[in-house]
């Protein structure tokens, strides 16, 4: 089969696109495909052979901070990619994190050019990358997710903002600290701990830089744990235990700097919970193929949902690939399950 992987791409997550992206490429051509490459922030469509050009950095992103966008960088959206894609593509390989790669646009654009491609259609991955719509579905699906409240900042970026949290409100999500998060980023990009009232404002305006929308949760002491879930099945569950502060972009990313445990070490009652609500929660977006299915465990051992992955890292750390091994498949092995689960019946 041709298939087009498209990775890189312009949100904050570009760099973990690449690598994901390189990782894909290299098993699809182990499986006898034929490949080629598309980073959508260049416009740079490459051949298999020309795929390490594409990275730039192969040895992964700054420990600190989310890459910056290279030099020759397109906003011109993702519209041009799709239309000049070649036509004898017969599928592609979604390996664009955040922004339009995950939030339904890319889908909707394939859609109309009448592409297959890998993973969940325009629905689920707008409902996902809204955490604020999609936790209002957890609620009424009955997968418990920590409480939240929302604050809009205006649209014009240079008004004045001042945001702020009723004593109320603060003793309704537990009391500080509380989780500051924009609404549609991942990889905990522009999230903050706020441990006094002091920090919200900065707190605001971090996430505020991501998008109009910010959330303030409660925080749940506990254990971070994830459920990959694959064509409706749940992988065994992960748990991510970070060396100091908590799971945020440098954690995830930097090579030692969490340990993980695969399956966790949970009782089977709990282990059976976690996996039952990742795929009710999978369920409820209208995911398919993969998804990732984050959730915090309190002290109690009680089980939250924070969010739904639907584009999954699939890098050398990420958490799909060590899920699926503890499950007895190989890379490759998850690699083909995705394309097998794509649905290839359309036609340009």
């Amino acid at each position: 089969m041709k298939i087009a992987v498209l990775m890189g791409g312009t949100s904050e997550e570009r760099e973990i696109s690449i690598r994901t992206g390189a990782g894909v490429s290299k098993a699809l051509l182990s499986l006898g495909h034929e490949v080629i490459t598309l980073d959508t922030g260049t416009g740079a469509l490459l051949r298999a052979g020309e795929l390490e050009a594409a990275l730039g950095n192969p040895a992964g992103p700054s420990a600190l901070a989310p890459a910056a966008l290279p030099k020759g960088a397109t906003n011109v959206g993702l519209e041009p990619f799709v239309r000049g894609m070649p036509r004898d593509i017969e599928l592609v390989f979604v390996a664009l994190h955040g922004g339009d790669g995950e939030n339904g646009t890319l889908q909707a654009l394939l859609d109309l050019a009448r592409v297959p491609y890998t993973g969940s259609g325009v629905l689920a991955s707008a409902l996902a990358m809204d955490k604020a719509i999609s936790k209002r579905i957890f609620v009424h699906d009955g997968v418990p997710t920590p409480e939240w409240v929302e604050r809009w900042a205006p649209e014009d970026p240079v008004q004045p903002w001042n945001p702020d949290l009723e004593p109320e409100e603060i003793e309704a999500l537990g009391g500080f600290p509380l989780v500051v998060k924009p609404n549609d980023q991942g990889s905990t990009v522009g999230i903050t701990i706020v441990q006094a009232r002091a920090e919200l404002k900065g707190a605001f305006h971090t996430a505020r830089r991501y998008g109009r929308l910010v959330l303030v949760e409660r925080f749940i002491p506990g254990r971070e744990v994830t459920v990959s879930v694959l064509d409706d099945r749940p992988l065994p569950v992960v748990e991510i235990i970070p060396e100091g502060g908590f799971y945020d972009y440098e954690h995830k990313y930097t090579s030692g700097a969490s340990r993980y445990e695969c399956p966790a070490n949970l009782p089977r009652e709990t282990t059976e919970r976690l996996q039952d609500l990742g795929v009710r929660a999978c369920r409820a977006l209208r995911t398919r193929g993969v998804a990732r299915v984050d959730f915090r465990l309190d002290e109690e051992g009680a089980p939250f949902c924070l969010e739904v992955n639907t584009v999954p890292g699939m890098t050398e750390t990420s958490l799909v690939p060590k899920a699926a091994a503890a499950a007895g498949m190989t890379y490759e092995d998850l690699v083909r399950a995705i394309v097998d689960s794509s649905p290839l019946e359309v036609v340009r």
